[in-house]
């Protein structure tokens, strides 16, 4: 089964890795780093991205004739999505377990940040209901 591990990022929060010390920067991406190799070797990782900051989304909507219109940044939310891993595994358990061990990263200090990660699962074709007249 395959799901997807969502990482949402505080923001009024101190995330702002660029800004942190050198050396929790360097714990933080070398656990990252670490978790992103364990998946890679059992075979449970199918992708990873990381995402811009709000400051560069854009919310867009169909205007008239279909064409888009932009509404500036992304607004004010107390949360955003930094990235995801997309994994595949045998159970929601082991999705759970792996979003745990995610949200551990240390932070601040060596501090685990506890970090939410929303986990949901990718749905296959066969699983999208079908339309009822």
């Amino acid at each position: 089964m395959k799901y997807v591990l969502m990482l949402h990022v505080p923001t009024r929060e101190p995330y702002k890795l660029m800004s942190w010390p050198q050396e929790d920067l360097q714990a933080h991406l070398a656990f990252l780093n670490s978790f992103n190799e364990k998946l890679r070797k059992s075979g449970e990782l199918v992708e990873i991205q990381a995402l811009t900051g709000p400051d560069q989304a854009r919310l867009v909507r169909a205007g008239n004739e279909g064409k888009p219109i932009t509404d500036g940044v992304f607004p004010e939310a107390k949360e955003f999505l930094a990235g995801f891993w997309m994994v595949d595994v045998e159970s929601p358990e082991r999705a759970y377990e792996l979003a745990a061990q995610a949200s551990a990263a240390p932070g601040l200090g060596g501090e685990p940040l506890n970090m939410a990660i929303e986990v949901r699962q990718v749905m296959s074709a066969s699983e999208v209901p079908e339309e009822r007249p």
